[in-house]
C-alpha cells in the first residue's frame, strides 16, 4: 500500500521530497474554510490549530504524549508538554483507567488496599 501511495507521487516533488507539500496559505485557507462551516467567527491562526489538534483530538483521545510530540515535529517533548497542555476531560479518563485496572486488586506491595 504505501508504495502505490509513493509511486502515485514519484516524480511530482522538484525539491527531493517524495509528497507535495501544501504552502503555508493554502492549509490555513483550508483550516478557515472548515472553521466557517462549523458556525466559527473567530479569527482562526495556524498555531490554534495545531493547539487545538494536539489536545482536543489527539492527547484526549489518548494518543500518547510521544506520538502527538512527533506529529508536531517537536525536537523535544518538553515543547509538547508547554503547547499541548493537559486537559481536564483527559485527566478524568486516565483517572478512571487507572481506577478500573486497580479495581479487585486487594493487595498492593505488601498492602491491603
Amino acid at each position: 500500500m504505501a508504495n502505490r501511495i509513493i509511486g502515485k507521487y514519484r516524480g511530482l516533488c522538484e525539491n527531493g521530497r517524495i509528497f507535495p507539500v501544501p504552502h503555508y496559505n493554502t492549509c490555513l485557507a483550508g483550516i478557515r474554510a472548515v472553521a466557517k462551516r462549523c458556525g466559527i467567527t473567530k479569527h482562526i491562526t495556524w498555531h490554534q490549530s495545531r493547539h487545538t489538534a494536539a489536545t482536543t483530538v489527539f492527547l484526549s483521545n489518548g494518543v500518547p504524549i510521544e506520538t502527538v510530540s512527533s506529529m508536531l515535529g517537536h525536537k523535544s517533548i518538553k515543547t509538547t508538554q508547554i503547547y499541548a497542555k493537559i486537559t481536564k476531560e483527559k485527566l478524568n479518563q486516565d483517572m478512571e483507567i487507572l481506577a478500573a485496572r486497580l479495581n479487585g486488586i486487594e493487595e498492593f506491595a505488601g498492602c491491603t488496599i
